[in-house]
């Protein structure tokens, strides 16, 4: 009997020493469960913040490098196009020995329904005077100095009405003269006028400048588009492209010496 006592109070001690501590695990289990689960969301949002910040640095490190590399490329093509009209120019200068060219870039444009000039970055003082004539450097008339300044010098082109230029068509011999084509619809191009009432004027046949004392022989204005005759009836006229590539027209040589015929 005494054994079996002692069985039992040492039963109920150890069951009344246990249920503490189970009641302490039944409480402290969720929170210990809570505080890890809010553990490893503090370290996803550390992870996310973290790999966003080297991603956004990783981005701006290749936007930078793409800005580079466009800026490279750009600085390519223009070389690309300089080499290029200087290579262009030395063939010209090699046909025409007695011109005497100033390179000048175009700084800005100024141009409407009726007029159409530029201004470039060139001026008295590296010799440009007024009615020179400004050209590509594959000779093609681009138009004339009407305005100088010390560092700087107005072009009107060959688009603009107001400008008249003697010429002639290269495979005909045709006489008439040029200016920028003032009819609607036909902005951009250029107008050959008083040509002969019986004159066979083909498309693509090449104008060029008949010479007078502002141009010279055989520069080129631009290439027959259309033809008809004029408002009177008496006389023809012909709607040319000019040879100049006025959309990308970045760079122009002025004539400021030539020998005259």
């Amino acid at each position: 009997m005494t054994v079996v006592l002692a069985v039992v109070l040492a039963l109920t001690g150890t069951a009344a020493d246990a249920w503490p501590q189970r009641a302490v695990q039944a409480v402290m289990t969720p929170l210990r469960a809570g505080v890890t689960s809010l553990t490893r969301q503090a370290q996803k949002i550390y992870s996310y913040i973290f790999r966003y910040e080297a991603l956004e640095a990783e981005n701006q490190e290749l936007k930078a490098r793409i800005a580079e590399i466009e800026n490279d490329a750009r600085m390519t093509d223009t070389l690309l196009r300089e080499n290029q009209r200087l290579r262009e120019l030395t063939e010209l200068k090699e046909e025409r020995e007695d011109f005497t060219l100033a390179s000048a870039y175009i700084i800005t444009w100024d141009s409407n329904d009726w007029t159409s000039s530029f201004t470039i970055n060139k001026g008295s003082g590296s010799g440009i005077t007024v009615d020179m004539v400004a050209m590509t450097a594959q000779g093609e008339v681009v138009g004339l100095v009407t305005e100088v300044g010390s560092n700087w010098a107005t072009v009107t082109t060959v688009l603009d009405s107001a400008l008249e230029i003697s010429a002639n068509i290269s495979s005909s011999g045709y006489a008439g003269m040029v200016q920028g084509a003032y009819t609607t619809g036909a902005e951009g191009m250029l107008r050959m006028d008083y040509l002969p009432t019986d004159a066979v004027i083909r498309n693509q046949e090449q104008v060029v400048t008949a010479g007078s004392t502002l141009y010279p022989r055989d520069l080129i204005l631009g290439y027959v588009a259309d033809a008809g005759f004029d408002e009177t009836g008496v006389a023809k006229y012909a709607l040319l492209t000019p040879a100049a590539d006025f959309e990308n027209l970045e760079q122009v040589f002025i004539l400021t010496h030539y020998v005259h015929e």
